[in-house]
């Protein structure tokens, strides 16, 4: 017995080339849409504010203004107990809108040359320390201390600054550390304004500077011994077949 084929019908593939053409002529790539001010927000909420510059009545403006100010504050509802949120959302409507909207604002329109104003640049400090190994902090402490008045209380600032320095140079220089040697470092570090050289009075001990960090570092060792034994322990009981 013989079936004849289907005749094939040509006015679907006509259709469907059709609705196909009009789709790749609708795609959008994002090299040609518009730049977005504030990607956050996203496009769909700078197509709405493009259309609000497009009303021609100002009532009008204003009505999808304050709409859009609402869909703002909906999507960054953690803001909306932070005070002066309503302000800081009626400026970036301006600042997406380019600053060419006329919309009524209860904060006023904001400057345009003062918001994209720019800050003037920090000065990064440049230190070169003669010992770096003391930090940049230790300049501004010996310079107040010779600020000071002689009396009690310079002398111990004094000594509490040498103190300071042979802790640094500890965790420098793992070795001990002579206190003459701390002397003449701060002899040089003040100019010669501060000298200790001739002071019978010494410095902390290099085991109670260093204790802190030997305190924590034996728990560790000894979390390590615990933590070994236990698993020594748990095998030696484990059933072998």
């Amino acid at each position: 017995m013989y079936f004849a084929t289907k005749p094939i019908d040509y006015r679907f593939y006509k259709l469907y080339t059709t609705h196909f053409t009009i789709l790749i002529d609708e795609l959008e790539y994002n090299t040609e849409r518009e730049h977005l001010i504030i990607p956050e927000y996203g496009r769909h909420l700078q197509k709405m504010i493009n259309y609000a510059k497009s009303r021609e009545t100002k009532e009008e403006r204003n009505k999808v203004a304050k709409a859009i100010i609402a869909v703002m504050g909906n999507l960054q509802p953690h803001l909306r107990d932070v005070a002066d949120f309503q302000h800081k959302l009626w400026d970036q409507l301006f600042i997406m809108a380019n600053f060419e909207i006329d919309v009524d604002s209860p904060y006023g329109e904001p400057s345009k040359e003062e918001i994209q104003a720019r800050p003037e640049p920090l000065e990064y400090p440049q230190n070169f320390p003669k010992y770096r190994f003391y930090g940049n902090n230790i300049k501004t402490m010996i310079d107040v201390a010779v600020s000071w008045e002689d009396g009690e209380l310079k002398e111990a600032l004094t000594y509490t600054i040498a103190n300071h320095m042979k802790k640094c140079f500890l965790n420098w220089n793992k070795d001990t550390v002579e206190d003459s040697l701390i002397f003449r470092h701060l002899f040089e570090l003040s100019d010669g304004k501060i000298d200790l050289k001739n002071s019978k009075e010494d410095l902390s001990d290099s085991t109670s500077l260093m204790r802190t960090k030997s305190k924590y570092g034996s728990k560790s060792n000894s979390n390590k011994k615990n933590t070994s034994s236990s698993k020594k322990k748990y095998t030696s009981n484990r059933k072998r077949y």
